[in-house]
């Protein structure tokens, strides 16, 4: 049964997690071995899930980062792995990050590995980051496997401070298109069209397409809004099922321009991950596997799973990608190349940079082609707002006598 507790160590450290006994007795014995001093101890009942468990939230790559190379430091300079956890969750300036490393410190002392404990919040720590951990464990050479996870990280950090880097300014000049069209429609518009109706004069077609647009949305926008928001969780609980995350995943591959974009994308992360375990020395077929559960999109996902059946039947790596669309023939070719040369991690690695590149360019053709159309369409906004405002007041001066 599992038992939740709250507790301190000798030199008042909090310790609180889940723990594992047969009853609330040995429970308390086995924090007691480990040097936790109970202050709260009660059981995990179906009826009262873990909450922290269930609301765990993840923890930016940029931490993680930062987070696996100075363990690999402390490690390597001979400071032990719980007392690195512990000043490593002193240290780091991430909530989440310092409750979960308070519950793996409490694992090890109860004497489980640091994979296992890791493995235990699958929120924070990734599939491939806690096999990885393991495989270190395993071969010696943690202190190498977590700093190839922090470069790993730090690059997905990158990437995604890129994107974000892309989006802002295209946000920021609709939402304040969107505030000055609603301002002008609401307080200038309304005025000059009262004062044109009581002259007797006619609107133009421009006002009167945006009292109409106006009109539409003052009758029936809480119908429209709240139908669009039906569609949306429709997409949305479609999209949570097996079926419809591959479709919505395929239909992100084949999206004209986007298409090719995420698929290198996807492409350059996969390659990354698959050099990254194989230099570790992990076999190809736990390797597919691992890159197969840890991508992003599900398409690719189950192309990587039937290439790890196909090499199950010895027919290699390169030939089982060969067969599968979303592989593209940079990777393919690469990928045989690093197979007859033995060298499949770097070869990968240069395949991943490649794409990189591709991507950030793509990113940044993209940029380049929002600013313009952004600016075109706010001028047009601005261009049909005037016509619909300043044509009826011209009109209503020339009906003054």
């Amino acid at each position: 049964m599992d038992y939740a507790y709250v507790g301190y160590t000798d030199d008042m450290r909090l310790m609180k997690g889940k723990i594992t006994a047969v009853n609330e007795e040995t429970a308390g014995d086995m924090l007691d071995k480990i040097g936790c001093q109970v202050v709260q101890l009660k059981p995990v009942t179906s009826f009262a899930p873990d909450l922290d468990r269930l609301l765990e939230g993840q923890v930016k790559p940029a931490e993680l980062a930062t987070f696996a190379r100075q363990l690999a430091l402390l490690i390597e300079s001979g400071v032990g792995i719980i007392q690195s956890l512990e000043l490593l969750q002193g240290q780091t300036g991430d909530r989440q990050l310092r409750r979960v490393l308070i519950e793996v410190v409490t694992d090890l002392r109860l004497g489980r590995s640091l994979s296992v404990a890791l493995a235990r919040h699958p929120r924070v720590f990734t599939t491939i980051f806690h096999k990885l951990v393991g495989v270190g464990e395993q071969t010696g050479s943690l202190e190498g496997v977590l700093r190839s996870l922090a470069d790993y990280s730090e690059r997905q950090a990158a990437t995604m401070n890129k994107i974000r880097s892309a989006l802002m300014y295209p946000v920021i000049v609709l939402v304040l298109a969107v505030f000055v069209m609603i301002f002008m429609i609401t307080t200038v518009l309304p005025p000059i069209v009262n004062m044109l109706k009581s002259l007797g004069g006619e609107l133009p077609i421009t006002t009167k397409l945006l009292l109409g647009s106006t009109e539409f949305i003052s009758h029936y926008g809480l119908y429209s809004l709240v139908a669009v928001l039906g569609l949306g969780v429709v997409i949305f609980l479609y999209s949570r099922t097996s079926t419809g995350r591959y479709y919505w995943d395929y239909l992100m591959l084949k999206l004209p321009v986007f298409g090719r974009l995420n698929l290198v994308s996807e492409l350059a992360r996969d390659c990354r991950s698959i050099a990254l375990l194989f230099k570790a020395g992990l076999p190809i077929t736990d390797t597919m596997s691992l890159v197969a559960q840890a991508s992003g999109n599900r398409v690719v996902a189950n192309a990587l799973g039937d290439v790890e059946q196909d090499i199950i039947k010895g027919e290699g790596l390169s030939g089982p990608m060969r067969k599968r669309w979303v592989f593209l023939p940079l990777m393919v070719e690469m990928t045989k190349v690093g197979e007859e040369t033995g060298n499949l991690d770097s070869t990968l690695v240069t395949v991943a940079e490649n794409y990189e590149i591709e991507a950030e360019r793509g990113i940044q053709t993209f940029v380049s082609m929002i600013e313009p159309a952004m600016t075109i369409a706010v001028g047009a906004m601005v261009g049909f707002m005037a016509l619909s405002i300043f044509m009826p007041l011209y009109g209503s001066l020339g009906l003054i006598k």
